[in-house]
């Protein structure tokens, strides 16, 4: 893997840290890194002029073509040039044109200053805030007020070399404008981004988190609702059998205390799922088809009559296509026996034709008719709970009574469309 040696250096570290320090005290107190600037201007390109104030006298042709002012004229000019920058970041577009008023009043009159780099610093800072649409103007203007600097020099240097230099000076200028700008756009998008994607992260553990909580809800609605079923048509059988058949009695209370074993492993394996730590839980497989036969003896104890087939090799299917099944099947039964009663007979088919897999589980009504509560609506959570496992596998539920009374139940799978809508 190749190494950037010069990113590498601890100079280049030194430098790093000495920006982000400056970066936070710019966040703290703008101000002060303001006044900062003007003063290091001052500093570095105004007292060179005041302590060589005949600096020209080695060049004859540039003193008799430029002015040399007096100390207070060349003060006041130089003020005029750097104090605007104070407000640089605020009103670049202000501190650019007087800048550059400054500038051409002073070259009108001949007067050569190192502060004149004070237009360079407000050209960066215009093409580094202001919007592009406005940078035109300012670049005819630079190129006008250093077209009046070649013209003043011209009698010394050739108006090309001047005019190359200086335009040259303020290209540089306006590209580090660019470049700086182009470089915190790509780091707002970055950290815009990054916010983007961390809202994302967060949408997407919220969803399955809900999803794996509407999961849950559905098998333990399907588990205890089934159990409970069957467990209340037990005890009421039993409760009716208990003084003139005993045997019958002891019967339903064996058959209770089983289903009741039975909910608590399913219920345990549910909720053992959830936990971080799973020592001590006993995991079993997610029921499938071949264990439907188990759950139409265990209806089939409580009451009714319950006839099962199957169709096709049913077995081969997908894992999860035989639990949303087995769930499909668990829950039509249970609502056949809590609403039909322990009197109903109830027929029971799963059928796979290729790629579609059929469920129809048919009931005869209460015995005699008209005796059990109606069916619950298109709002039954246990309607909705088939709707739902049907559609991960392309699937619909139908529901609704039978000609002649009763009640019928049909979904249809697709298991070579799972997860589709």
């Amino acid at each position: 893997m190749s190494t950037d040696h010069l990113a590498a250096h601890p100079l280049v570290d030194r430098l790093a840290g000495l920006g982000q320090w400056m970066r936070r005290l710019d966040a703290r107190r703008p101000w002060r890194f303001d006044a900062a600037v003007v003063v290091a201007v001052l500093l570095v390109f105004g007292v060179p002029d005041l302590a060589h104030h005949d600096r020209d006298a080695e060049r004859p042709d540039l003193q008799l073509l430029l002015a040399h002012p007096p100390v207070a004229a060349t003060i006041a000019l130089q003020l005029g040039l750097v104090l605007p920058l104070f407000w640089r970041r605020r009103a670049p577009t202000a501190t650019f044109y007087a800048v550059a008023a400054v500038f051409v009043a002073q070259w009108s009159v001949g007067v050569l200053l190192r502060a004149d780099v004070a237009l360079l610093i407000a050209v960066y800072s215009i093409v580094l805030r202001v919007h592009p649409a406005r940078l035109p103007w300012a670049g005819l203007t630079v190129a006008a007020a250093l077209g009046l600097v070649a013209w003043r020099v011209s009698g010394a240097v050739s108006p090309w070399d001047a005019l190359f230099f200086l335009y040259a000076a303020a290209t540089a200028a306006a590209a580090l404008g660019v470049a700086i700008r182009i470089r915190r756009a790509q780091l707002a998008a970055l950290r815009d981004r990054a916010l983007r994607l961390e809202v994302e992260r967060d949408q997407r553990s919220r969803l399955a988190t809900a999803t794996e909580r509407t999961r849950v809800a559905r098998e333990m609605h399907d588990i205890v609702g089934h159990s409970l079923s069957v467990i209340i048509s037990l005890a009421d059988g039993g409760a009716y059998a208990v003084e003139g058949n005993p045997p019958r009695g002891r019967e339903a209370l064996e058959r209770i205390g089983e289903t009741g074993r039975l909910a608590l492993a399913e219920l345990r394996r549910v909720l053992g799922v959830l936990r971080e730590e799973r020592e001590g839980v006993e995991l079993h497989p997610q029921p499938g088809i071949a264990e439907i036969g188990a759950l139409c003896e265990r209806i089939r104890a409580a009451g009714p009559h319950v006839v099962y087939r199957t169709v096709g090799d049913v077995d081969a299917l997908d894992r999860g296509v035989q639990l949303a099944a087995y769930r499909i099947v668990q829950e039509a039964l249970t609502n056949a026996l809590r609403y039909a009663g322990p009197g109903t007979r109830l027929d029971v088919a799963v059928a796979r034709d290729g790629p579609r897999v059929d469920i129809t589980v048919h009931d005869t009504g209460p015995q005699p008719p008209g005796g059990a509560p109606s069916r619950p609506g298109p709002t039954g959570h246990g309607l909705a709970g088939m709707r739902e496992r049907a559609a991960l596998y392309g699937g619909t539920v139908e529901a609704g009574p039978r000609p002649g009374g009763g009640w019928t139940v049909r979904a249809t799978l697709f298991p070579s469309v799972e997860g589709k809508p």
